[in-house]
């Protein structure tokens, strides 16, 4: 395999990562992660243990994702995002002993192909965030977002549409929706969001 890794990152040797993949300072990637062909891993972003991420991922800056996520390709993960995966957090048990890893399970999230997740939002598992959908900066995301949805605040909730070029759909007289930057026509059927044909 041909990567680049720094010599302040951390690789576990057990880790897989395509070629073309970029590691970079004092980021860390553990044990059993899969990390595709052509992603770009930020400085000091932590990938968790059995993390599977697809081809042409970025991860920026202080990112953290922790197992066991799961990424499609072409995914976005802004600067300081978290995707968590403990659903009931807690340092110790009921009886004041401290949690070991037999003592919860972890919950993913999982972020659909083209995807895009804003800066220092939060991913609470476990959820999925539909193809190509974007979470706008500062979210958290605490349910299902659908393919292609825009969604905003605390807790997030759709606020439109979004094309693969990332840009607000807009509406026309006729109900469509109109990607701006593409001129890509979408229509919204039962509560997705479908691209007429050429």
């Amino acid at each position: 395999m041909s990567y680049r890794a720094v010599d302040s990152a951390e690789v576990s040797p057990d880790a897989t990562i395509g070629d073309g993949t970029s590691i970079w300072h004092l980021s860390q990637v553990r044990e059993g992660a899969r990390i595709g062909a052509g992603c770009v891993i930020g400085r000091g972003a932590y990938i968790g243990s059995g993390v599977q991420m697809g081809d042409h991922c970025k991860v920026q800056n202080h990112a953290l994702v922790y197992e066991p996520a799961v990424l499609g390709d072409g995914v976005f993960i802004g600067p300081a995002v978290v995707l968590t995966n403990d659903t009931y957090p807690r340092a110790v048990n009921p009886d004041g002993s401290l949690k070991s890893a037999s003592d919860w399970e972890a919950v993913g999230v999982t972020i659909d192909d083209g995807a895009a997740i804003g800066a220092r939002s939060v991913c609470v598992a476990p959820v999925r965030v539909g193809a190509w959908a974007l979470v706008a900066a500062g979210s958290v995301v605490t349910r299902d977002v659908p393919a292609h949805a825009l969604v905003a605040g605390v807790p997030a909730r759709q606020i439109g549409w979004v094309g693969r070029s990332g840009t607000r759909l807009e509406e026309q007289p006729d109900g469509s929706l109109v990607d701006p930057s593409t001129g890509a026509v979408h229509n919204v059927v039962d509560g997705r969001l479908e691209e007429r044909e050429a």
